[in-house]
């Protein structure tokens, strides 16, 4: 067993494991990819031990906690760790590297294993994820993915990485679409700092040799804010458009979005939203047609009165070289086209180089 030395979060993948003690409320915020959560002190019993500082004593707190702790150790022990080998080795973070990942290291090294702890814990982890983006991002040979809505620009990412191409798919990410009807049924955004940790994990893998393709969003995408650096990067990379015609695109659209004639309430809020842009007269009809199912109408209008004319006015004020962007003219959108046009941007790409 080698000596106990905290350790750094760039080292982290040395590792048979990485545990996380923190709490459950804790890890589901923000978590080291990959980690596994064997919290010493679950959120009630960490609000109790938090309570018990506060109002009586820090030797109080340490005694009530100390045995809540020992009994969650005892059954990981018996539990999570039954079947792990002698020679395993994990690596175990708590907040800031303090009495929560200690306790269970220590107890680790104990048994035999060669544990070790993560210095400055997630806080240190959290500031690897900042650094990566401010670092990374900079250097990304970028090229942005553009297209009104309805243009299949993330089925287009997903097919370009399935050809070998490296992808940064935000909207994956922020589990959501970036429109206004952007919600995924039953999928909840996850924390910014979890998108920001999931960015930084991808961008730690990435060859900056190589070009890397990103869909031109917004600065939110529902929830999620993009970090500065990457909206920066994105509104000075090359522009690739897919030029598909309104027919491809509602046909695509009646598809990808087909869902929101499940939930009609949450359909007629979210257009309720435009009220004050396009008026009740027009939102009133598409609410009325969300409520009799006609889809097609529905987003015909939407495409033609919101999407539109935002896209129109948008591209050349956000994006410092869409005058020189490369265009792919498109017809349709079905999963072949759409394999097909990947193909094409990489074949383009290679050329172009």
């Amino acid at each position: 067993m080698s000596h106990f030395q905290p350790v750094r979060p760039a080292d982290r993948h040395r590792f048979d494991a990485i545990i996380d003690a923190r709490s459950p409320a804790e890890f589901a915020e923000d978590h080291i990819p990959g980690a596994i959560n064997c919290p010493v002190l679950d959120n009630e019993e960490r609000a109790i031990v938090g309570t018990i500082f506060v109002q009586q004593s820090a030797f109080e707190a340490r005694r009530v906690g100390g045995a809540m702790v020992a009994a969650n150790l005892a059954r990981h022990l018996k539990e999570q760790f039954a079947d792990k080998p002698e020679n395993w080795k994990p690596l175990v973070y708590c907040w800031r590297g303090g009495l929560r990942s200690g306790s269970m290291v220590q107890w680790m090294r104990l048994v035999g294993w060669d544990a070790q702890q993560l210095a400055g814990g997630y806080k240190s982890f959290r500031r690897e994820v900042i650094r990566q983006i401010e670092e990374r991002v900079p250097q990304l040979d970028l090229r942005v993915i553009l297209g009104a809505t309805g243009s299949a620009k993330t089925r287009i990412l997903q097919a370009l990485e399935a050809q070998g191409a490296q992808v940064l798919d935000l909207e994956h990410y922020a589990r959501h679409k970036g429109s206004l009807l952007g919600n995924l049924p039953g999928v909840a955004q996850p924390s910014q700092k979890h998108f920001e940790t999931q960015i930084a994990t991808v961008l730690e893998r990435m060859d900056l040799s190589r070009p890397v393709y990103v869909e031109g969003e917004s600065a939110r995408i529902g929830r999620m804010s993009v970090p500065i650096p990457l909206i920066n990067r994105m509104r000075h990379a090359q522009p690739i458009e897919i030029a598909a015609t309104p027919e491809a695109r509602l046909a695509y659209l009646l598809r990808d979005y087909d869902y929101l004639g499940n939930d009609v309430p949450l359909l007629c809020e979210k257009l309720g939203m435009l009220t004050e842009h396009l008026g009740k007269e027009v939102v009133g009809r598409w609410q009325n047609w969300a409520r009799e199912h006609q889809l097609s109408p529905l987003f015909a209008e939407l495409m033609a009165l919101h999407y539109d004319p935002h896209y129109r006015r948008s591209q050349s004020r956000h994006f410092a070289l869409w005058e020189k962007r490369r265009s792919v003219e498109v017809t349709s959108l079905d999963q072949a086209s759409i394999e097909r046009i990947a193909v094409q941007i990489l074949d383009d790409e290679g050329k172009a180089r």
